[in-house]
């Protein structure tokens, strides 16, 4: 019996999560569910699978939930501390970090720290502070299995090989919508457009990068972290059709590639379960049916975010810290309608010229970094809209 705690169980990677546990009772318990403003989603959760824990964003909110089940036994916390505290509590064996975005670096890293086995499908953390992320886990034992479905191929395709017999690692990108729309359009897109991907099923916001393939930028910052390999040693090739989910190729010229269906519950299984894997009923990959699997170079005309996000871990310290907390203010601007899709790019630009790069000592030179180009960020649209 595996405890868990679900960082995000409101959310897309959380809700898949909680249906694994439900196919597995006899696996899997649940201790600790936390969400954001998705009260009854997680009331249901809850009810369904009775944690001896939950957060929520705020305190009236986890005032409004202890009212509604005043008679079911459960601790219900709130905010930053709520969230440490499900991601710390004693009983749990691992968590689940699914949380979208920055909001995931302190629950994250407080959980790696008290040594709990992290199934992370939240990028933020070793994007912002891969460092310091990577050093507490050695320091602490704290395994960090994989769930993005990228992460996970390669996770899978390094298992029984020596690192030094890798040659690179090769994310693989379905390119998202706007794959062949003409360039000269890209600027007109709508957000219902750019939430239309064309295999996979997320939340909004990696949706959005997924268009931009800003999405791929930050997993091959997380990828240079999690599996300690050369950034010019990680690339990344579209490849339409999404079978094929990420590969290595070694020194000899062997490549190993992992394949399936677009579904995240597999790769969500692999890390709860691994190094067991669990009986899924899910529909099987059929080569057959696949006529052909292409690849290609992504277009830096089309997709500069790409470059951008090679641009940051290069530079290093706290710059991809800023990339991503100025992608998050550009995102959401783009999905309230106050940002065109292709001005994305170029609020992040900006933001990263501006920026002086500091080292990274401690957590908080990372969260200082992320207040200012927040900040900054809004700052530049805010400029805009006088204009």
């Amino acid at each position: 019996m595996k405890r868990l705690a679900i960082l995000g169980s409101t959310g897309s990677i959380g809700i898949n999560t909680l249906h694994i546990v439900g196919q597995f009772p006899e696996r899997f318990e649940v201790i600790g569910l936390s969400a954001g403003l998705n009260t009854q989603l997680l009331k249901q959760q809850i009810l369904q699978f009775k944690p001896k824990i939950v957060s929520v964003l705020n305190k009236g909110l986890s005032e409004t939930l202890r009212q509604e089940l005043s008679n079911i036994s459960v601790e219900i916390v709130h905010g930053v501390e709520g969230l440490i505290q499900v991601a710390t509590h004693p009983e749990v064996d691992q968590v689940v970090s699914a949380m979208v975005g920055a909001a995931g670096l302190i629950p994250t890293l407080s959980a790696v720290k008290t040594g709990k086995t992290i199934a992370l499908a939240n990028k933020e953390p070793l994007v912002m502070a891969g460092k310091i992320v990577m050093e507490e886990a050695k320091k602490n034992q704290a395994h960090i299995l994989p769930v993005d479905s990228e992460h996970s191929a390669i996770f899978q395709a390094l298992l029984g090989h020596q690192k030094e017999d890798v040659h690179r690692l090769v994310l693989t990108a379905s390119g998202g919508p706007f794959l062949n729309l003409p360039l000269a359009k890209l600027q007109d897109v709508t957000v219902k457009e750019a939430l239309h991907h064309p295999h996979w099923e997320m939340g909004k916001k990696v949706t959005i990068d997924s268009a931009s393939l800003m999405n791929k930028g930050l997993e091959v910052i997380e990828a240079h972290w999690l599996f300690n390999i050369p950034i010019e040693k990680i690339a990344v090739l579209i490849h339409p059709q999404s079978v094929i989910h990420s590969m290595v190729e070694y020194v000899d010229g062997s490549i190993v590639a992992q394949m399936g269906i677009t579904d995240m519950k597999i790769p969500i299984s692999y890390a709860l379960s691994f190094p067991q894997r669990l009986p899924l009923n899910l529909p099987r990959l059929d080569l057959s049916r696949n006529e052909a699997l292409s690849f290609f170079e992504p277009d830096p005309e089309r997709f500069p975010c790409l470059k951008l996000a090679y641009q940051s871990i290069q530079i290093g310290e706290t710059m991809p810290a800023i990339l991503n907390a100025a992608n998050e203010v550009a995102v959401n601007a783009f999905l309230e309608g106050s940002l065109k899709f292709t001005e994305i790019p170029v609020l992040l630009q900006r933001v990263m010229q501006e920026h002086e790069v500091k080292s990274v000592h401690t957590i908080e030179d990372i969260l200082k970094v992320d207040h200012w180009a927040r900040d900054r960020s809004k700052a530049l649209l805010e400029g805009r809209k006088r204009c």
